[in-house]
């Protein structure tokens, strides 16, 4: 492979401690002529310093320390102007013991982890944010009710307790969505696959909508038939479905109209509204953590949870316009089969 291919900075020194490969991304993280690197000396050609301003060179001393290290760990150091990077090395012997072969040096730029802190950051922030509120109301109430117990009628108790009950719940959906990103995150996500009912799943979810006091005309179903058999996580199913109706409801206007259909990779699904629709320049942040569109509430995080649980199963999930001119999501599901029949 060519070195200069690749999207790290790459440094390689010979048994002599000179450079022989400087490649472009290592030329353009430190700003500079691979020309002049190569064939000069490692600490020469990469002066490095660590964040309190020590030499690195002479704190690792790759030629002359000790025998056993096989490299150094990936860690912030910086550049002469104090630009910072992501350095690691790898010591290359003749022999597990023997004088170092080759000392390959790799370089990373640190606006990847940035990012992963900034969205860290925000996501302790968002959790916070949405957990104060509920727990302030759940303490309210409680520390009401057993201060004045006796104060209130039957029905004024009931509402305080139902209250509670609906913060508590919200606490729980809450810890239900981090716990998820988290399995998500880390490639832990498990699909427990079963046979599913589509059609009969979303039905329910219209049902629920509905009891709760949604207009039944608000919705269109439309079922194309025969389906193929349909393998899946059923409360993972519903947790999308859940989702995407809650917000077609929520933040669109209209008819909300799902479809089912079969589809040359397995059930394709399909819900749109008639509201608004996403911006175009949006339409690349809908699945992205934090991402509410126009309308605040929530913590932008469904979309996300989603979009994992959907790739989990081996699925696909996109957004664009709908007929009616609101938002569509559309995924597709493929055929597959319970792991005992597969093993």
């Amino acid at each position: 492979m060519d070195p200069d291919s690749l999207p790290d900075g790459l440094v390689i020194a010979d048994h002599t401690g000179r450079v022989i490969c400087f490649n472009r991304a290592a030329a353009r993280m430190t700003a500079t002529d691979p020309a002049q690197a190569l064939g000069a000396r490692i600490d020469r050609a990469l002066p490095l310093e660590d964040l309190e301003g020590r030499r690195w060179w002479a704190l690792t001393d790759p030629y002359g320390g000790l025998a056993t290290r096989r490299g150094q760990p990936e860690r912030n150091l910086l550049l002469p102007g104090g630009r910072e990077v992501l350095v690691s090395a790898s010591y290359i012997r003749t022999h597990p013991t023997g004088p170092l072969r080759r000392l390959v040096v790799t370089l990373r730029g640190t606006e990847a982890r940035r990012r992963t802190e900034r969205s860290h950051a925000e996501l302790i922030a968002t959790v916070a944010h949405e957990l104060r509120s509920p727990l302030t109301s759940v303490k309210g109430f409680t520390a009401t009710l057993l201060a004045k117990w006796e104060r209130f009628t039957d029905d004024q108790k009931r509402l305080m307790l139902e209250t509670v009950d609906a913060d508590a719940n919200r606490v729980t959906r809450l810890i239900a969505e981090l716990l998820d990103i988290s399995r998500i995150d880390s490639g832990r996500l498990e699909v427990r696959r079963q046979p599913v009912d589509i059609a009969t799943a979303v039905g329910r979810h219209v049902q629920a909508l509905t009891a709760n006091g949604q207009a039944p005309e608000r919705f269109l179903v439309s079922v194309s038939r025969p389906l193929p058999d349909l393998w899946a996580d059923p409360d993972k199913i519903d947790q999308i479905l859940g989702n995407l109706l809650e917000n077609a409801v929520r933040h669109g206007e209209g008819t909300v109209t799902i479809g089912v259909s079969p589809h040359e990779k397995g059930t394709a699904v399909t819900v749109s509204d008639e509201g608004p629709g996403i911006p175009e320049e949006s339409m690349g942040r809908v699945f992205t953590r934090f991402w509410r569109g126009s309308k605040r509430g929530g913590t932008g995080l469904g979309l996300y949870i989603v979009k994992g649980i959907v790739e989990a199963h081996g699925g696909t999930i996109t957004v664009g316009r709908g007929p009616g001119g609101g938002a569509e999501f559309r995924f597709i599901l493929p055929v597959s089969a319970p792991a005992y029949l597969t093993q």
